[in-house]
């Protein structure tokens, strides 16, 4: 049995540079101004000019840049509210309209308060200039025209204020849930272990004690003992499997985890990439457990990549460092190719949602599973400096030996 695929059509991409939302906002904007145009001429017994119309609709129009342009939009509109005025007759037409009233809001919504007080001013006295029955506005005009824009930024403030809200819960509901689910599988990873583990040690002491009386108990006890083993790891599995159902299937082996013995590769590609990367090792190498090289590797590249984004033309240094009991990299630049407050912020200052932060928080949750310290920050001399320390002791190394066993 076949099964179609073509019963909806292709979705035809489009490059225009507005919303379905923008076009019916400029449109009910330029109905609702045109309106009220034709009924104040009516009112003063004035003609409604084509020139009139003309510029409302114009006006209108500039509200579909309002998303990307929302100042130089609230501009263009006062200035054909001015415009308006000049080319007519129609004496108590300009006012706080509705194309004003959506421009204002735009910046409002998009910009601080730096920003919104001086343009909420200007758009309160500009429409009142170059009025057909008096130069000059009357200060009752300017004060009604300020309080429309004072109830314009209100409005603007308060919706800004609920969509922060609104995102506030909707993180803190995404973080609990994450906490419920690491908790839920931490349970379920705590009884698997240590119920089988517990059997196979009792097993393993009751085959010691009686390896030289019994050969049969000895051989029921290792038998449990194996199967004991063998449902762990099957069980551990399908826990995995759960936490992977989302991943793509991997239709070959995959590769070898990357360690310090890759870093030489991946700083060799930075200097290919253009940022000049020097790369040193102090003490003596050794061998590294495979979680803690692969956690080492992982923040060097984090760090350069960061770099390569955000502090293009400055000079990196990645150390590394072997002591006794500990292994040590840092990762710092000077800083000289981007401003300090994108290199300080150390990937989180671009608008990329979806990678937001997620670098340093990685580095932090890695180093944290190894029970080492990360430092992060910018220098005071401009750049961005990581530290990171994993502690290398017996229980760690025996238990990458346990991990790499169970593979």
């Amino acid at each position: 049995m076949q099964t179609r695929h073509d019963l909806a059509p292709p979705a035809v991409p489009t490059d225009t540079p507005w919303t379905r939302d923008d076009a019916l906002v400029t449109i009910g904007a330029a109905a609702v101004d045109l309106v009220g145009y034709s009924l104040s001429g009516q009112s003063d017994g004035e003609s409604v000019t084509v020139v009139g119309c003309a510029l409302i609709v114009a006006s209108a129009l500039c509200l579909l840049a309002r998303n990307r342009r929302p100042v130089l939009t609230l501009a263009a509109v006062l200035a054909l509210a001015v415009a308006l005025n000049l080319s007519t007759s129609v004496p108590h037409h300009s006012g706080f309209r509705s194309a004003l009233v959506v421009a204002l809001y735009a910046v409002a919504r998009a910009h601080a308060r730096k920003v919104i007080v001086p343009t909420a001013l200007t758009a309160a006295v500009v429409p009142l200039l170059g009025q057909p029955d008096k130069p000059v506005p009357t200060p009752w005009e300017v004060l009604g025209n300020m309080l429309a824009a004072a109830l314009v930024v209100a409005t603007a403030t308060a919706v800004n204020r609920w969509h922060e809200n609104v995102e506030t819960q909707r993180r803190l509901l995404a973080d609990r849930a994450v906490a419920d689910e690491r908790r839920r599988i931490a349970r379920e990873l705590h009884d698997i272990v240590s119920h089988h583990i517990t059997t196979m040690q009792l097993m393993a002491g009751g085959a010691r004690a009686n390896l030289a009386h019994d050969t049969d108990v000895v051989r029921d006890a290792l038998v449990t003992l194996e199967e004991s083993g063998r449902m762990a790891l099957r069980e551990m599995r399908q826990l995995l499997d759960v936490l992977r159902a989302d991943d793509e299937p991997e239709d070959a082996l995959s590769p070898p985890q990357p360690g310090t013995a890759d870093l030489g590769r991946i700083v060799a590609e930075s200097r290919l990439a253009g940022l000049p990367t020097e790369f040193t090792v102090h003490g003596q190498e050794r061998p590294l457990p495979p979680s803690v090289g692969l956690t080492v590797f992982r923040i060097v590249q984090e760090a350069l990549t960061n770099a390569r984004k955000h502090a293009e033309g400055a000079r990196v240094q990645v150390e590394l460092t072997y002591r006794q009991n500990m292994i040590v990299v840092e990762i710092h630049n000077d800083g000289t190719g981007a401003p300090q407050a994108a290199v300080a912020a150390g990937g989180r200052g671009r608008k990329d949602p979806g990678r937001t932060g997620y670098g340093l928080i990685g580095m932090r949750e890695r180093v944290a599973l190894h029970g080492g310290t990360l430092e992060t920050g910018a220098l005071d001399g401009g750049g961005f400096r990581v530290a990171a320390g994993l502690p290398l002791t017996p229980s760690t190394s025996e238990a990458d030996q346990a991990e790499e066993l169970l593979r």
